[in-house]
């Protein structure tokens, strides 16, 4: 690697560790400030605090990584071009490709390390974060969905359940179904089941045994059993998919696609992100070097409004295409990597222009 590989690079890693270092401590200011009366009310303790803030920096460097490399690119590539120091590289036989193969390396190790976090700290940091905040901070809001359950929990037997109370552990109106080769063969329902040491206690029991002739009906006012599935996973929290590591991740949204589950597209949504948002460091990279290699008569302001109109609209597209996603049967896929698609064309576009 060369003086001018080196010089560059550096300033690549080193001012986005700077923004980065920046940026972290006014999110957690702004965070506090906030939320301190929340966690004053309900006593949240001190380590508790602690713990969620460096949960809270891992989970906020990840949420914002796209735009701070971005703007960090802008910076110091505008400053670069207002130096003339870009002209003085070009014009010394070096190819603007070349000249852009230090920021290909230097979004390489920025990729490895977002993909390392995003795969396997992100999740731990979600976890506590997600968990302090409606422990502390939204007390008693619903993290479950609670209404109208229905899931299958094997491959022959399928629940209903149309209200659960998690904390009690208890389901009312509840009917499970079993099937063999797509014909039910019982169907138990219960007024209402309560959860406790292991056991399943159904009130005002009927067991529905279909035969060849005439179906067999049992009734008890109280009955205990053992049923197929676990009531914790039942109704795991609406941000579960957040806190497993890749691997823990694509089992559970196996499981939850045999179940039927209708937050599959959510979970799908969060897998896809956790390899698009590291990628888009390469598309990022690009444009940015693009828009600012040029020297501008508004000087690096102007830059930096491109980069935050062209960063703030990409961060528009992944949230707006991730919502329709999660809340239609539009595909997971192609919401999540929409933003990267569209920008990965404009990158083209941008790079050809920068070149001539």
């Amino acid at each position: 690697m060369k003086i001018l590989d080196w010089y560059i690079l550096k300033r690549y890693l080193g001012t986005f560790g700077v923004l980065i270092l920046l940026f972290i401590p006014i999110g957690i200011v702004i965070d506090l400030s906030e939320k301190i009366d929340d966690m004053i009310e309900n006593e949240a303790p001190l380590d508790a605090i602690l713990t969620y803030y460096f949960d809270f920096t891992i989970y906020f460097a990840n949420l914002l990584f796209p735009i701070l490399l971005f703007l960090s690119v802008i910076w110091f590539t505008s400053k670069l071009a207002n130096n003339t120091e870009i002209i003085a590289f070009l014009s010394s036989g070096v190819s603007f490709s070349r000249f852009l193969r230090p920021y290909i390396i230097g979004a390489t190790i920025v990729c490895t390390i977002a993909l390392a976090f995003s795969l396997y700290l992100y999740p731990n940091a979600s976890e506590g974060y997600n968990k302090f905040k409606y422990t502390y901070l939204k007390k008693g809001r619903q993290v479950r969905q609670t209404q109208d359950i229905y899931t299958q929990v094997n491959d022959n037997e399928f629940i209903y359940a149309a209200n659960l109370r998690t904390e009690a552990k208890i389901a009312r109106n509840f009917t499970l179904e079993h099937f063999e080769d797509n014909e039910l063969k019982f169907k138990i329902s219960a007024r209402r089941l309560r959860f406790k040491d292991s056991i399943y206690t159904l009130t005002n029991y009927v067991m529905r045994k279909v035969g060849e002739r005439e179906d067999v009906i049992i009734k008890k006012n109280s009955f205990d059993t053992i049923l197929p599935f676990n009531f914790e996973a039942l109704i795991p929290v609406n941000y579960i998919a957040e806190t497993l590591n890749y691997t823990e991740l694509n089992e559970f949204i196996e499981k939850e696609r045999k179940k039927g589950s209708g937050l599959i597209n959510t979970y799908l949504v969060v897998a896809y992100k956790r390899w698009s948002i590291p990628v888009s460091a390469f598309i990022l990279t690009i444009i940015a070097v693009s828009v600012s290699a040029m020297k501008r008569r508004g000087g690096m302001g102007v830059n930096l409004a491109i980069g935050v109109v062209i960063a703030f609209t990409y961060i528009f597209l992944d949230k707006v295409f991730g919502t329709i996603a999660e809340k239609s049967t539009f595909s997971p896929f192609l919401a999540v990597w929409f933003s990267n698609i569209a920008f990965s064309i404009l990158a083209i576009i941008l790079l050809q222009k920068a070149k001539r």
